[in-house]
């Protein structure tokens, strides 16, 4: 993939919002290095040149088993906060403003991390990197479909008596198979109840059942991921018509080998179709990947030129669960970039 210089340098100052990105999954490969070193004994690489043969992802289960040993190196509310901070300072190099920052507490727990602990490690990283970079990050608290109705229970009570500072929702992550998105809706129920939007994964390695129960079983207002949904054009009409996001992360889904190529990507046919999507970057840190690179791809392989750039920046601001004056200041400084950009 070859960028003009141009091109570059207009996603790079184009400011954005990302709405699908894993706390532990972001941690750039000099941070997880430093945790393994800190952590030996949780056997992974202690070496840059393996620590990055490690992340070469064979396909989405590899990916999985990666991710949790890289949750292995998560141990104290001092790491998950180190983590939060390290997110903040990675957004702000590409311009993001606002994000809303996946946590997938139960493996905190798991852990043996005290409860308020993480809540308080979320809240404390979260106010340092607004004061430190502008960056306004949010939470969304997932559950993780390997550890079942049980891991559901820990992790919505754990949101129900510990609030972060930021929280807004409530999701679903983990592996497809063997999680059925309808086993899953009192917790998301309670999750509604305490103000937590409703954002699950769904058709990312599975079929469009798994986006269908999201919306019916558990109220989705956003889809992670979706792209099974661009196999079912009934499907499409009826995110459409249920105003139905989806957050799509292109190189994510050629890592763990959800489509084969980026040119085999259904983004275009989702877009073209007319259902919502935004642009993310899921785990940058273990796909080698940032949110300039999604919107690079999206002109240079699917072909949205800079208004459309322009559209999908305003799509994930109008999108997120940010309060309204914060979505108005982004959107009044993408209508300035634009405003300046598209004049020169």
């Amino acid at each position: 993939m070859t960028t003009s210089p141009d091109m570059a340098a207009f996603v790079a100052g184009l400011p954005k919002a990302e709405l699908h990105v894993h706390l532990q999954g972001a941690a750039s490969v000099p941070t997880i290095l430093e945790l393994s070193r800190r952590y030996p004994e949780a056997g992974l690489p202690l070496e840059e040149d393996e620590l990055r043969e490690f992340y070469r992802f064979r396909d989405f289960d590899h990916f999985l088993s990666v991710y949790m040993a890289v949750n292995e190196l998560v141990r104290t509310p001092d790491d998950v906060q180190a983590l939060v901070e390290g997110l903040g300072r990675d957004l702000a190099a590409v311009n993001v403003r606002y994000a809303e920052v996946t946590v997938t507490a139960d493996s905190h727990l798991l852990a043996g991390m005290d409860p308020a602990g993480v809540a308080e490690a979320l809240s404390a990283g979260r106010a340092a990197t607004l004061a430190r970079t502008g960056v306004e990050l949010a939470y969304t608290y997932d559950i993780n479909g390997a550890h079942g109705l049980a891991g559901a229970e820990r992790t919505i009570s754990w949101a129900e008596r510990f609030p972060a500072e930021g929280s807004v929702g409530f999701g679903l992550g983990g592996p497809e198979a063997g999680a059925p998105r309808t086993a899953y809706a009192d917790a998301f129920n309670r999750a509604r109840d305490i103000g937590l939007a409703s954002v699950p994964h769904a058709g990312e390695t599975t079929g469009p059942q798994s986006i269908r129960d999201s919306l019916d079983a558990l109220g989705a207002v956003r889809i992670g991921h979706g792209i099974a949904a661009a196999q079912d054009r009934s499907l499409m009409a009826e995110l459409i018509e249920r105003d139905v996001v989806l957050e799509v992360c292109p190189t994510s889904n050629v890592c763990t080998r959800a489509v084969d190529s980026l040119e085999e990507h259904p983004f275009t046919i989702l877009r073209e179709a007319g259902v919502r999507v935004t642009l993310n970057t899921d785990d940058p840190g273990m796909f080698d990947t940032d949110l300039n690179r999604e919107y690079v791809i999206a002109h240079d392989v699917f072909g949205v030129d800079r208004t459309g750039l322009l559209d999908l920046a305003r799509e994930s601001v109008r999108s997120s669960l940010a309060a309204q004056p914060v979505k108005d200041r982004i959107l009044a400084e993408i209508d300035d970039y634009a405003a300046a950009s598209l004049s020169e």
